[in-house]
């Protein structure tokens, strides 16, 4: 079997990722992608150089020549192999990359809020993230 041009290693208990992992699947076409569930049980497949934290903290891919990407990198590689490379454009400009990633880091840090309030739903009680680590059952998750 060919190694895909990107893996990613995604959020299975965020309902909004799930939803972007789907979308991604159904226009992958050439088979490009590949996608590693993080929530799994059983999960231990880490790309070089990350660690639980740092998956929980950003979006995390790997290309089929072994490079590392992260947060906006991995997004911007994924939608290009897609086909949909043009909804990604504003992150090739230099000036709004710096705004673009402060507002990513927000998004990962609370996409399980952010899912909960687009009506999508998780399978589990999902995980609050704390300085990047997110743990399940944490007293952010009430109210």
């Amino acid at each position: 079997m060919d190694t895909p041009a990107l893996t990613i290693y995604f959020d299975g208990a965020c309902a909004f990722c799930r939803a972007e992992v789907n979308a991604l699947r159904g226009r992958d076409r050439r088979g490009a992608l590949a996608f590693i569930d993080i929530a799994a049980p059983g999960f231990s497949e880490f790309p070089p150089g990350a660690d639980m934290a740092a998956l929980q903290a950003q979006l995390h891919s790997v290309t089929r020549d072994g490079r590392v990407l992260r947060g906006l990198d991995s997004m911007q590689a994924a939608y290009a192999l897609v086909g949909l490379g043009w909804m990604v454009l504003p992150l090739r400009v230099r000036m709004l990359r710096p705004p673009l990633e402060w507002a990513y880091v927000q998004f990962a840090r609370h996409r399980y809020r952010i899912s909960r309030l687009l009506g999508l739903s998780s399978p589990a009680p999902a995980p609050q993230c704390d300085d990047n680590v997110c743990r399940p059952g944490s007293p952010w998750l009430k109210g």
